[in-house]
């Protein structure tokens, strides 16, 4: 009869475990949804959805508030949002596809593949490999301002010979989008199909992901989209107009759902499997994840204040750290109100997703390291979303210190130089293109390619204090600079010097 004790144990263990495996999926729905309320109403966040996948499940899927700020449409699982630079991670799959078919190798030089690409260090352009589109470490510094004045993306590639390095080739990080976007066209001439239509046919529809697009404007049939919004000051948030910023596809322009992206997500953490088959060879998945470049940009996160992670590198298409031991890798997506997050803990078959409707509300890396806590580590002593809060505030409250150090500094009573319709005119940068100072009803404004003004008011001598039409840009001080004749000879602007023509 012992014989039997061994089995008849094991089968009580089972169901005991089982039973307590199920207690506690519920206990940690309930916990999360709860956490997840009341940080929506501490960050004044309007709208989001959330999805977690454990071991292959999708253990909570769920949508909060609404797409926009005084109207009743809910924000749910289905809403459509924008995956921004978490989009990165589905372009190197697909350069993952073509490298399995041959077509392209990750050490390939871009020079022989996409000779259109000119860059202004010429050892770096001999020596770009198709791998360095991916890792941020090329010596290009952030040029997006190219793309937010709306430039095309035949333009933006001709104008980045133009761009002077920040650091040297392979030997820093800087973050920035213009290689991506170059990743884009690499696919595009390597397959013979775009971007857009390469994702769609080859990861989305093989996926399952039928409310998932590669753009903006491929979405627009959807019923239900986000309205981004804006935070002004610490109380208020608004409604904001969204930029539809055209060429930034490969890098940030993916738009999806809750319901579609947990596919993503799983397919990620089981290997790239469709119906048990990888989509990409084994050693391909694992490049991906392996760290390719250091972070060394200090606390690139501001929540590494908080995690205190003892590294941070970069994959392809993937920020990487640890927390609590284990290897996490993530990413973010930011554009002008709305904001996404990523991430994956692959050893433990964890994963989240989550969308956001309010420009960059950190909320997001709070409930991925709460979810992370709840359904990997199996505790919820942490509070991230009042802690990181607190920090986020601080940071804020620093900031604006240090902005109102600087207007005390102001010079009172003073006046410009000449007479305004004298600082009015067509300015250029070689990097950048046209700006025009425009002289009308005795005041200034700037005004920049694709409908980017900028209303300038007299702060003292020389100087302007400029504040962009679209609030959410924010505000610089520019400065005019005469010459030797007592002419204007350039403004400078956002770090950027324009001449006069």
């Amino acid at each position: 009869m012992r014989k039997y004790i061994i089995p008849v144990l094991s089968l009580v263990f089972f169901c005991l475990n089982a039973n307590s495996q199920k207690k506690g999926t519920i206990n940690n729905n309930t916990l999360f949804d709860t956490y997840i309320q009341s940080a929506l109403q501490l960050w004044k966040t309007p709208g989001m959805s959330v999805v977690v996948v454990k071991d292959g499940n999708v253990v909570f899927k769920k949508g909060y508030g609404v797409t926009e700020m005084g109207k009743p449409d809910a924000f749910t699982t289905s809403t459509l949002s924008i995956c921004a630079s978490t989009t990165k991670a589905m372009t190197a799959v697909c350069m993952g596809m073509l490298v399995d078919e041959g077509k392209v190798s990750w050490t390939d030089k871009v020079s022989d593949i996409y000779p259109q690409l000119k860059l202004y260090d010429n050892y770096a352009n001999s020596e770009l490999t198709v791998k360095d589109l991916f890792t941020h470490n090329t010596g290009l510094g952030n040029a997006d301002w190219l793309w937010v004045e709306g430039y095309p993306l035949d333009t933006i590639i001709q104008k980045m010979r133009l761009i002077k390095p920040a650091y040297s080739f392979r030997s820093s990080f800087i973050y920035q989008n213009l290689m991506y976007m170059i990743a884009g066209e690499v696919i595009h001439k390597v397959s013979g199909k775009t971007w857009d239509e390469f994702i769609k046919e080859r990861l989305f529809t093989p996926l399952g992901m039928q409310h998932t697009y590669p753009n903006y404007v491929a979405s627009v049939n959807e019923p239900s989209h986000i309205t981004p919004h804006f935070y002004y000051g610490d109380s208020v948030v608004k409604p904001i107009t969204y930029i539809d910023n055209k060429g930034i596809d490969a890098a940030g322009g993916v738009w999806s759902c809750a319901d579609d992206i947990n596919k993503w997500v799983m397919f990620m953490l089981d290997s790239t499997k469709i119906n048990g088959k990888p989509l990409l060879k084994p050693e391909t998945y694992a490049f991906l994840f392996k760290p390719q470049s250091m972070v060394t940009t200090s606390e690139f996160y501001p929540t590494a204040k908080l995690t205190k992670p003892h590294w941070t590198t970069y994959g392809l298409g993937w920020f990487q750290e640890d927390y609590r031991g284990k290897m996490v890798n993530f990413h973010t997506g930011s554009l002008d109100g709305a904001v996404a997050i990523c991430g994956l803990i692959n050893d433990e078959h964890f994963g989240i997703y989550i969308f956001g409707n309010l420009d960059h509300t950190e909320l997001r890396h709070a409930l991925m390291y709460k979810a992370m806590d709840l359904w990997v580590f199996g505790d919820d002593k942490n509070d991230w979303s009042t802690d990181m809060y607190k920090m986020y505030k601080g940071l804020r409250d620093t900031a604006r210190k240090h902005e109102a150090d600087f207007e005390a500094k102001r010079i009172l009573n003073t006046k410009p130089s000449l007479a305004l319709k004298e600082y009015a005119g067509n300015y250029s940068n070689e990097l950048f293109g046209n700006a025009e100072i425009v002289y009308k009803n005795d005041s200034l404004a700037l005004k920049f390619p694709n409908n980017i003004n900028v209303g300038l008011s007299h702060w003292h001598y020389d100087t302007f204090l400029g504040k962009f039409e679209h609030e959410w840009f924010g505000k610089d001080w520019l400065t005019f600079a005469l010459d030797a004749s007592g002419k204007v000879a350039y403004f400078n602007f956002l770090g950027m010097e324009y001449d006069k023509k």
